[in-house]
C-alpha cells in the first residue's frame, strides 16, 4: 500500500507538470504563429515541432519544393515502363515528416474537403500511401507559407459575446446551420477553425441584430 501510494502521489506529480508544460508550450507556440496553430489538424505539439524545423533550417528555407524536401515529402519517381508512379521520401526531418503525417491522418478523419480528396484519388486506383503521399505534400506547401508570411486569422473571439447579447443559444445556432452544437461551441472557443462557417456565422448574427 505504501509503494502504490508513492506511485500514485509521482503520477499525480508528472501528470500535473505535463500539464502546465503543455499550456506554457501551446501559449509560446500561438504567439509565435498563430496563423499556424490555427490551421485545421495542427495541434500544439505538431506546430511546434514545424516551427523548430523551421527555425533550425531557416537557410534552406528558400522555397516550398526546399521545404518539402527537408520534411522528407518530396515525390521521388519511381516508374518503371509504361507505369509512371512516385515513391515515399525516406530522407529529410523525421520529426517534421511525423508532424505532417498526424495533420494528414487528421483532415483525412475530420475535414471535409481533404475526404473529398481522397475518395477521388481512391477512384483513380490510388492506394492509402500514395493518397498520403499527396496530401503530406499538399500540406507541407501550406505550412511553408505559414511559416514565412504574415497570414491573418479570422477573429471569432466576439462571437460568443455578440449571440448571446442577442439571446440566441448554441442549439439555436446548430440548426440554422445543421452541424453538431459541439462544433459552434468549439469554433467560438477558437478549437477549430473553419473559416467558411465563421464568416456565414457572422453574417448570420449580424441580420438577426435589431435594425437601430
Amino acid at each position: 500500500m505504501i509503494a502504490l501510494r508513492a506511485l500514485a502521489r509521482r503520477h499525480r506529480y508528472i501528470s500535473t507538470e505535463i500539464h502546465t508544460l503543455d499550456q506554457e508550450l501551446e501559449t509560446l507556440t500561438k504567439h509565435t504563429n498563430p496563423a499556424l496553430t490555427a490551421a485545421h489538424g495542427v495541434g500544439t505539439v505538431t506546430a511546434a515541432q514545424l516551427l523548430i524545423t523551421a527555425g533550425d533550417n531557416s537557410d534552406r528555407l528558400r522555397s516550398e519544393a526546399a521545404f518539402a524536401a527537408l520534411c522528407g515529402v518530396s515525390p521521388i519517381p519511381a516508374s518503371s515502363g509504361k507505369t509512371t508512379r512516385h515513391r515515399l521520401n525516406r530522407g529529410g526531418d523525421r520529426h517534421a515528416n511525423s508532424a505532417l503525417h498526424r495533420i494528414a491522418l487528421v483532415r483525412m478523419s475530420h475535414e471535409p474537403r481533404t475526404r473529398a480528396y481522397v475518395e477521388k484519388k481512391r477512384a483513380e486506383g490510388r492506394n492509402n500511401k500514395e493518397i498520403i503521399r499527396c496530401l503530406k505534400r499538399a500540406i507541407a506547401r501550406e505550412v511553408f507559407t505559414l511559416l514565412t508570411k504574415n497570414v491573418e486569422v479570422p477573429r471569432v473571439d466576439d462571437l460568443r459575446p455578440f449571440r448571446q447579447a442577442l439571446g440566441i443559444t448554441l442549439q439555436q445556432v446548430a440548426e440554422h446551420f445543421n452541424v453538431w452544437l459541439t462544433k459552434i461551441s468549439r469554433l467560438e472557443r477558437g478549437l477549430t477553425r473553419d473559416d467558411q462557417l465563421a464568416q456565414a456565422y457572422r453574417e448570420w448574427l449580424e441580420t438577426s441584430a435589431p435594425k437601430s
